[in-house]
């Protein structure tokens, strides 16, 4: 297959693009590259270094699947910049699917977001549910979906909620909810956990590059939009389950975060997916790729502290 993916160079798109390369697809890979480019050069990868709002220069001539993951990621993020949060995450998305029909593309693979839902009391968090979104960052993601839908009798659309994604990533990310605690145990032998009892669904990022490989083997088979999440864990309980690798002191702090949810993916395992890995492995990802001088804990592995430090911020785009 030729693949076009946004975000490439990112957290996920990393692993992904490697993974896809492995599989013998043909990959385009757009990016911005804000926190730099860790691809290895391929055969059959084209990196394109560009704006995804520049849609005249995304290159979709060829294309049979669109991956769309580029987008101004988390919450702290898009509050930075609201309007660019917009232009990005939503905009571009209906302008990329629009430009991906009139290319003949087959199939748009979407990466949303689990935190549509918002605050769940429900105890499994079902696609059926509805959609309560509490930040911009959540809202550009609940308005894309819509978009991308009603263009569903031209293209293939599916839409992947992603629970939090942990472990090991050569564009690493120290912001999410499991890499960061187990950072935090390895350089400060202390975990400061906001409020605990908040629940977060988890995803190892192994298992989410196989969602987008699963549908894009699927097809036309499976459209619509689907959760990807399998261990819904409180922060407490992910603090604990570091402790237990990496001795720290686990220090509680109050939480002004309100989001509590938990994600059912029902959905997609009965499509034939099938979860391999879990927070568990993230944690000693983590671990080894510190312990061998692979990772440190640096700014640029933080979204928010990497982009604050960007000079030209409003004409910029991150990538997630």
């Amino acid at each position: 297959m030729n693949i076009l993916l946004t975000g490439g160079c990112g957290f996920i798109g990393s692993v992904l693009s490697q993974r896809l390369l492995s599989e013998g697809h043909n990959l385009v890979v757009v990016d911005c590259m804000w926190f730099g480019n860790f691809l290895q050069p391929h055969k059959n990868l084209k990196i394109v270094q560009e704006d995804v709002r520049n849609i005249e220069n995304i290159p979709m001539d060829g294309i049979d699947i669109v991956l769309h993951l580029a987008n101004v990621a988390n919450d702290p993020c898009s509050d930075l910049n609201p309007k660019l949060s917009w232009e990005v995450n939503a905009l571009a998305t209906m302008q990329l699917v629009e430009k991906a029909i009139a290319s003949k593309v087959k199939q748009f693979i979407y990466a949303s977001s689990g935190s549509v839902y918002g605050v769940k009391e429900e105890p499994r968090v079902t696609e059926e549910l509805s959609l309560v979104p509490i930040s911009d960052y959540n809202k550009t993601k609940m308005i894309s979906e819509r978009i991308l839908l009603s263009y569903k009798d031209y293209i293939t659309i599916q839409c992947v909620r992603p629970a939090t994604v942990c472990g090991y990533s050569p564009r690493m990310r120290l912001d999410l909810s499991v890499n960061m605690l187990t950072m935090q145990a390895l350089t400060r032998k202390k975990i400061t956990v906001f409020g605990g009892n908040q629940v977060r669904p988890n995803i190892h990022i192994k298992d989410m590059v196989e969602v987008y490989l699963h549908f894009i083997k699927m097809g036309n088979k499976a459209p619509g939009i689907f959760n990807a999440g399998f261990e819904n864990l409180a922060i407490m309980e992910i603090a604990q389950k570091v402790v237990s690798y990496v001795p720290a002191e686990i220090v509680v702090s109050p939480s002004n975060d309100p989001r509590s949810y938990r994600l059912c993916s029902d959905k997609i395992l009965a499509t034939g997916f099938k979860q391999k890995h879990g927070v568990d492995d993230g944690i000693k990802e983590v671990i080894e790729a510190y312990k061998s001088g692979v990772l440190i804990d640096d700014e640029n592995c933080y979204n928010i502290k990497a982009m604050k430090k960007i000079t030209n911020f409003n004409e910029a785009v991150s990538y997630n």
